[in-house]
């Protein structure tokens, strides 16, 4: 397992583990699905829509490395800056710094 000093050593290898553009479409519409929970988690109080959030969130990730990107997530070996790295996506994707 290699090492990263900081996120911003991190954040080109977690670029290229996202080559594919189906599986960066994925993460964008798992994390956007990951909003909308959480606002409805804040808006019921249903603590269920924070479940549902983790399985947009995951699933849809997910499913973007095991059938189209053909690789294990980052988030397996690197958790903490994976999660980093999939809302720096999203907004790198959001503002267009990043094809979809």
């Amino acid at each position: 397992m290699s090492q990263f000093a900081s996120f911003s050593d991190f954040y080109p290898y977690y670029l290229s583990e996202h080559s594919d553009r189906t599986c960066r479409r994925l993460h964008f519409i798992g994390s956007s699905l990951v909003i909308g929970c959480v606002v409805a988690l804040v808006v019921t109080g249903n603590p269920w829509w924070l479940l549902a959030a983790l399985f947009c969130g995951y699933g849809f990730a997910w499913i973007g490395h095991f059938f189209f990107e053909k690789n294990k997530p980052a988030t397996f070996r690197h958790p903490f800056y994976s999660f980093a790295g999939d809302w720096v996506m999203y907004k790198d994707l959001l503002t267009g710094k990043i094809r979809f």
